[in-house]
């Protein structure tokens, strides 16, 4: 007669298993961490040396040049293969492999309007597993907001995704309304194909953009005059002018006077997609969790419960639950399950009106028009997935 074991039972046979197997993994790295560095070095003084070769070739170009173009290079492959940490910041030793990052392909079926019903809700289900370790300790897992994904903190250090900063935010706002995105979700560059990828790797290397740089609002306005001219062979408005300066100013929420390499970036990526993809395609990229919280703020929103709200609503959820979550809607209370709008009344809510934002006033005209469940999703379906980065920068501004 069989022995039949209990699913606890299971998962701590399961997680014994993996720390032996952790443990292995980690005595056959630290054997030939020495072999390593020794072949890297090797490796190096050959680039050095092919260097002061070349160097003498080319006696003009300067002694920095080739250590300039040799770093220029690697950066532009960190771009393609969707690498945002520059891996000699950290020592591998002790750290897990992080893992290759496949970028997504397109289907046939893309293209055509995905079904998302209003009334039938979807049940909410983060993973039971650290999506790095694969060990299930319950309360100690942190879910991401995006994807059904959950961590350990721990884990999070052992692949270098979470430094000193990055750290406090995690345990802070990961089970709260606020919620955390993990390192696929906070990267919106993972969203390209490889195709795409490669066509924004073109635009930057026409515009003379260096990666990994910060961009002054004097560099930015001047990219996208170039790409502007590029793409309509024409002087950009002012008006388009004006509302990229805004834009500028909604990736530097700081006031720092430029904007991070990955907050570009990620803008960069989401312009990409909305000016590649149709909004079918890009509504096939919501997760349940983004759908959920979208049906949630519809149904809010709907208060006659016709099926329809007018435009100002509309713009009205673009820019408050589809923009970055505050940081004063924070509560430790709120379960990790919970992902719609937190309702007027509530305590969260009446704390977010002192906030700076303000709603714009809904027109005559945007009164009149009336938006039903699957317009809804399509006009707002950029800005929920600009959302999804940590960083407090908005990484696309909605049109006044």
């Amino acid at each position: 007669m069989g022995v039949l074991m209990s699913r606890r039972q299971t998962v701590e046979r399961v997680q014994k298993v993996s720390l032996a197997v952790s443990a292995f993994k980690d005595g056959l790295r630290e054997q030939p961490s020495t072999r390593r560095r020794a072949e890297a070095g090797t490796a190096r003084q050959g680039t050095l040396e092919q260097e002061v070769q070349e160097g003498e070739e080319e006696p003009s170009a300067g002694p920095s040049q080739p250590e300039e173009s040799s770093a220029s290079k690697a950066a532009w492959e960190r771009l393609r293969d969707g690498r945002g940490v520059e891996p000699e910041e950290f020592d591998r030793a002790n750290r897990f492999t992080p893992p290759a990052f496949i970028r997504p392909k397109r289907e046939l079926h893309d293209d055509e309007p995905p079904d998302i019903s209003l009334e039938q809700r979807e049940q909410i289900l983060n993973d039971e597993m650290c999506e790095i370790c694969e060990v299930w300790t319950a309360e100690s897992l942190f879910p991401c907001r995006i994807c059904p994904r959950v961590y350990h903190d721990g884990c999070l250090r052992r692949m270098g995704y979470l430094q000193k900063d990055s750290a406090v935010e995690v345990t802070e706002t990961a089970h709260t309304e606020t919620g955390w995105s993990c390192y696929y979700c906070d990267n919106l560059n993972l969203l390209l194909t490889e195709e795409e990828m490669y066509s924004l790797m073109e635009t930057l290397k026409n515009c003379k953009i260096i990666p990994e740089s910060c961009l002054t609002l004097d560099d930015f306005l001047h990219y996208k005059h170039q790409v502007h001219k590029q793409q309509f062979e024409r002087t950009m408005p002012e008006a388009q002018e004006e509302q990229a300066a805004l834009q500028f100013n909604a990736l530097d929420p700081d006031k720092k006077g430029h904007i991070e390499w990955q907050d570009f970036l990620s803008h960069e990526s989401i312009q990409l997609l909305q000016k590649i993809r149709p909004q079918n395609a890009l509504l096939r990229l919501l997760t349940p969790k983004e759908r959920e919280r979208a049906r949630a703020a519809f149904l809010a929103l709907d208060q006659d419960n016709d099926g329809f709200i007018g435009e100002g609503e509309c713009r009205q959820a673009r820019h408050t639950w589809f923009r970055k979550h505050q940081k004063e809607m924070l509560s430790c209370n709120v379960s990790i399950s919970h992902v719609g709008p937190i309702s007027e009344g509530s305590p969260a809510s009446s704390r977010n009106s002192k906030s700076p934002e303000k709603i714009l006033p809904a027109t005559k005209q945007e009164e009149t028009r009336s938006i039903d469940w699957p317009g809804f999703l399509r006009e707002n379906v950029a800005y929920i997935l600009a959302a999804r980065p940590n960083s407090a920068a908005l990484h696309l501004q909605p049109l006044a």
